[in-house]
């Protein structure tokens, strides 16, 4: 049973950072670009990065670019570091999987993942 497990929302204040990890488990994802999107209460899910099965390859909302880095620890680790947050960055930050058959390539649009976390809450007070 493929599972995605997000950890390290929390409270934060602006200009602070926090960390967010994704443990993936029931396959080994060495084929797979993983994402993070993030929703906001009363709002669509949104991208915030995507990272290729090699994580050669990065992508970055323009809303978090030069602030989020996003990570791979391994096949099955992903890892979003924040900094400088902000009070629009407060939002249920959700890990996604998505098989690329070995293209080294990210994914954007949420519809295209296979597999999503359950979320951890990030809330960034000012």
């Amino acid at each position: 049973q493929v599972q995605l497990v997000e950890s390290g929302g929390g409270l934060a204040q602006a200009g602070g950072s926090l960390r967010l990890s994704c443990a993936a488990s029931g396959r080994t994802f060495s084929n797979y670009a993983m994402g993070w999107f993030r929703q906001a209460p009363g709002k669509g899910r949104e991208f915030v990065a995507a990272i290729s099965w090699s994580g050669g390859t990065t992508d970055y909302a323009d809303s978090v670019k030069g602030r989020f880095t996003i990570s791979r620890g391994g096949w099955n680790r992903v890892y979003l570091q924040m900094n400088n947050l902000k009070p629009e960055d407060t939002a249920i930050y959700y890990c996604a999987a998505k098989y690329t058959a070995g293209r080294d390539t990210t994914v954007l649009g949420w519809s295209g993942y296979d597999y999503w976390g359950q979320g951890t809450q990030v809330t960034v007070s000012s």
